[in-house]
């Protein structure tokens, strides 16, 4: 029997049968989603040959962490890592604010025009132009080949936008009418009562804003290509990638290859893993801290439409 509360619950043996069956579905799920990640570590600790002659599986043979500290000494990589994290804190926190603000513009019924602003930013999210004149704008603006080329053209987000506002509508109205009545005005009132309020799905909008900009590389890749120094980790990771298939195709196409090259191909393979399981550990850091808020902002902005 189970208990809830004060009272004592008669469990059948169905409900027994469908809780174990629960419990070893949603194991067996996990098993299958971390099963990546490990697999990715454990590659990155263990010795480059046989990494590369694909003997490793199931555990780590060879433990070293020289990968990691050779990773450590690559100016280009740093300043790559550098780079992501300041698009991701910077652009994060402008989109954050930035939806907040425009959610508890379009819930004011007194705001001219409130309709179809709201409509416009809605229809933003069916219909573009497209990547040529996207690019066009933006050179225009002079945004390529500069750092806020990443964090300008994300600051309207529509869906969190909506998000923000479903979620500010589902507030008690008399908190926003008390603070009017007190001689508060819009700032004061976001700022005082409506932002606190807001953080299960500001923390919500963050971790999609957070996610989103840490693993974008195509815009690094059209946008920065004459500033070297602009280019995400995740930019870095492409091109690692990239000279591993030209390394790849240059040992199926000659007959023999130098011993240097098998030596290059092996460790830049490593090289790459240890790249991407050093660019997925900061979200990894970060998400438990925000599933709380998380879960609860996505349920709650979900509401209502």
């Amino acid at each position: 029997m189970a208990r809830e509360g004060k009272e004592f619950i008669k469990r059948t043996p169905g409900d027994r049968i469908f809780a174990w069956l629960n419990g070893l579905i949603f194991t067996v799920f996990t098993i299958l989603c971390t099963f990546p990640i490990y697999y990715l570590f454990i590659n990155t600790i263990s010795d480059d040959k046989l990494v590369n002659a694909g003997k490793i599986s199931l555990y780590p043979i060879g433990i070293t962490f020289q990968n990691y500290v050779k990773l450590l000494a690559v100016d280009e990589l740093m300043n790559a890592a550098y780079i992501s994290v300041m698009r991701t804190v910077i652009g994060t926190l402008v989109m954050v604010l930035a939806s907040a603000f425009v959610g508890y513009l379009v819930t004011q019924q007194k705001m001219l025009g409130r309709k179809f602003i709201y409509r416009f930013i809605i229809i933003t999210m069916y219909f573009n132009a497209g990547l040529i004149p996207w690019y066009l704008n933006i050179m225009m603006l002079g945004l390529t080949n500069n750092f806020w080329g990443y964090i300008i053209p994300g600051i309207v987000a529509p869906f969190n936008i909506i998000l923000v506002k479903t979620y500010i509508e589902s507030l008690p109205k008399e908190l926003e009418e008390s603070a009017f009545i007190d001689g508060a005005g819009y700032f004061t009132t976001f700022r005082a009562i409506i932002l606190p309020l807001c953080k299960p799905i500001l923390a919500t909008i963050a971790v999609f804003g957070a996610v989103g900009h840490w693993n974008s590389f195509v815009d690094s890749i059209i946008l920065m290509g004459g500033e070297p120094r602009l280019y995400t980790l995740q930019h870095r990771l492409y091109m690692y990638l990239t000279t591993a298939t030209n390394l790849g195709n240059l040992t199926d196409t000659a007959g023999s290859i130098s011993e240097q090259v098998l030596e290059e191909l092996a460790s830049g393979r490593t090289n790459r893993l240890t790249v991407a399981m050093v660019s997925i550990i900061p979200i990894l850091m970060v998400y438990p801290f925000m599933q709380r808020f998380f879960q609860k902002g996505l349920m709650l902005g979900a509401v209502k439409g």
